[in-house]
């Protein structure tokens, strides 16, 4: 069993920053590529951007320059640094890992944290 758990959002003005955390557990033989993913009230869960094992990171337009996803594998530990955050960003952010268990490779989510970004 894999648990995804997600911390650090909550409520940021406009222009603000916050750092979201994806801890990774559970009988874990290794991760592959993780990512952030969000979805915004009444619309579909969007991808924000993904980190191999390696570090190669792959965002979103809507991400680029603005946000920067990093990890520690030794950890099993994601973040998400979002800046210059506008309130088109406010959704649920969500985290995905591909994970190898006793089952084989496959993915998890976590249950999300709320951004919300508001003056």
């Amino acid at each position: 069993q894999v648990q995804l758990v997600e911390s650090g959002g909550g409520l940021v003005q406009p222009g603000g920053s916050l750092r979201l955390s994806c801890v990774a557990s559970g009988d874990i033989f290794d991760i592959n590529t993780m990512g952030w993913y969000r979805q915004a009230p009444g619309k579909q869960r969007e991808l924000v951007g993904t980190i191999t094992s390696y570090g190669v990171t792959k965002y979103a337009d809507s991400a680029e320059g603005r946000f920067t996803i990093s990890r520690d594998n030794a950890k099993k530990t994601m973040w998400l640094e979002m800046n210059s955050l506008k309130p088109e960003d406010t959704a649920v952010y969500y985290c995905n890992a591909w994970a190898l268990t006793t089952g084989g490779w496959s993915g998890y989510w976590g249950q999300g944290t709320q951004v919300t970004v508001s003056s």
